[in-house]
C-alpha cells in the first residue's frame, strides 16, 4: 500500500460549493450526492475550506455558555471565549463561510496513501483535498477511497 500516491486513488470528480452559498444549498447539495462534506471554494476558485455535515448538525444543538467567576469585579472564563464566539457563529450561520473550517488538512498528488492515512486519523478528518504543484484543487481522497484501494491491492 505504501506505494501508491493520491494521484492514483483520488476522486478527480469533485463536488464542491461557493463559500457564499446558503446552508441550505448546501445541505441540498450534500443529501443530493450522497456524501458528507465538500471542499469551499473562494470567488478565485480556490480552496477557501472544508464543510461536512457535522458542522450543519452544530446548529440544532444546545448553545452551552462558558462558564465564569467574578473576582474582584473582574469575570474569569473557565473555558474559552474564542470558542463560545465560534460555536455562536455556527449557531446564527446563514452561509457556508459561517460554518466551514478554514485550516484545511490537505495532500499533495505524489503523496503516500499511508502518509495520507495517518494525516486523517491524527487530525480525525474524513476526507483530504488533493492539491497539485500550482496549488489547485485537482481531487479528494476519503477513508472509503483508502479502504477501497486495500482491497484491490490485495487482490
Amino acid at each position: 500500500m505504501a506505494d501508491l500516491t493520491a494521484k492514483e486513488i483520488m476522486n478527480k470528480k469533485v463536488i464542491t460549493i461557493k463559500k457564499d452559498a446558503s446552508i441550505k444549498e448546501l445541505s441540498e447539495l450534500l443529501v443530493n450526492n450522497k456524501i458528507s462534506g465538500v471542499p469551499v471554494l473562494d470567488e478565485n476558485g480556490s480552496l477557501a475550506g472544508i464543510v461536512s455535515e457535522g458542522d450543519i448538525i452544530v446548529q440544532n444543538t444546545d448553545l452551552h455558555f462558558p462558564r465564569y467567576f467574578k473576582l474582584l469585579d473582574a469575570i474569569i472564563y473557565l473555558e474559552s471565549l474564542n470558542k463560545f464566539k465560534r460555536s455562536l457563529q455556527k449557531h446564527l450561520a446563514t452561509k457556508v463561510e459561517d460554518i466551514m473550517t478554514v485550516k484545511v488538512k490537505t495532500a499533495g498528488e505524489d503523496t503516500p496513501i499511508n502518509e495520507i492515512a495517518d494525516i486523517m486519523l491524527d487530525s480525525r478528518v474524513n476526507r483530504l483535498p488533493v492539491m497539485d504543484k500550482n496549488n489547485k484543487l485537482v481531487g479528494i481522497i476519503t477513508r472509503a477511497d483508502i479502504v477501497k484501494s486495500m482491497i484491490t491491492r490485495n487482490k
